[in-house]
Parts: C-alpha cells; structure tokens; sequence
C-alpha cells in the first residue's frame, strides 16, 4: 500500500535495527484518513472470505480493525489487556509476550463476543515475532471459530512471525512490508 509505504517513510521514526516508531500516524496519534484507506484494503483483501468479525488487540489495532469493520459491515472485538470490573468472568485468555514493550501480558475477550463457527479476520498494527496473532488465532480457535485470514499494517519481514502463522496454515496479508531497519533507514520488502 504506497501510501501506508509514504507515510512511514515521511513520518517514522527508526529507534534501532529493530524497533521502528510510527506513533505519529498509528499508535498514539490517528491519521483518520490513513486508517480508512488502510481499513478500505482489508475489506477488499478478505471481502471473498465471508468474515463474520474482526478480532484485534487493544490498542493500536483498533482503529485499522474499525475501519475494516465498517467497511465489511461486520463488527471489531478487541482483546482487553487489562481487567476491569465489567471483565472479570466468561473470559478466553490467552498470554502474549511483546517485543517491544519486552513483557508479557494476559489478553481477554468475553466469551459472549465469540461463537462456535464464526469466521474472524485478526488485525494487528505491527508483526515481528507473531505472538499476538498466535494469541489472538489461539482465542479464536477456542471459542469454536475459524481463523479466516491475518490483517497486518506492518510487518517487519526480516523477523519470523510471517513464517511462523503461514506455517500454521493462516492467510497473511500485510500493507507494507519492512525489509530492513539498518543504518536507520526503512527498506521495504517486495
């Protein structure tokens, strides 16, 4: 997606080899209208797939999976990661380790928000090592649904998350694909 591509190219911020910073446009500031386009070509990736709901995990995947929602007319669930006292019981839980934040942390949704048989696309802001997808699938797959398909925003594809959810048989389609983060530069993948 070349204006996703633009964006980060004009507005990120490469902290390291390994962490790229977008939180002009992603994860702390929104850029509405990035996020439609990008919510836009979800809808038109997995239009065919038959999505009955968007899982995401809160709180950077939300506004790209609300875009996608709307767009498909299906509605977005994202997992809690903190407990609250609306949210203590009926819970599928799973826990994810972040590479950014170098923690781990548990991610909840309430049971009554996922059914046997539904078809769930999973959207995600960022995919290096796969963990939060794999959580998210995990959820899924216990409430009795089918993952249908992986929404990524950015993908670093020189760390192996890709490899690890095509290996389990999961659909990854990714916006903007990140080669390499060296000398401070953003190179994509094709």
């Amino acid at each position: 997606m070349e204006l996703l591509k633009r964006k980060i190219v004009e507005e990120g911020i490469v902290l390291s080899d390994q962490v790229l910073k977008v939180d002009s446009f992603l994860n702390h500031r929104i850029d509405p209208p990035l996020m439609l386009e990008i919510g836009r070509t979800f809808a038109s990736l997995f239009r065919e797939s038959a999505i009955d709901k968007i899982v995401t995990i809160e709180s950077s995947g939300i506004a790209p999976a609300v875009m996608a929602g709307l767009e498909l007319g299906v509605p977005v669930v994202f997992a809690r990661k903190r407990k609250s006292l609306t949210l203590q019981t009926d819970l599928f839980t799973e826990k994810v380790y972040s590479f950014t934040k170098k923690e781990e942390s548990e991610v909840s949704v309430a049971t009554k928000f996922l059914s046997a048989g539904d078809r769930v696309l999973l959207i995600d802001d960022f995919l290096a090592n796969g963990e939060a997808a794999l959580a998210m699938a995990r959820i899924v797959e216990r409430a009795g649904g089918q993952v249908a398909g992986i929404g990524i925003v950015i993908e670093k594809s020189f760390q192996n998350g890709a490899n690890k959810l095509t290996e389990k048989g999961y659909r990854v389609e990714s916006l903007a694909r990140i080669a390499s983060l060296a000398d401070g530069n953003v190179s994509f993948a094709e």
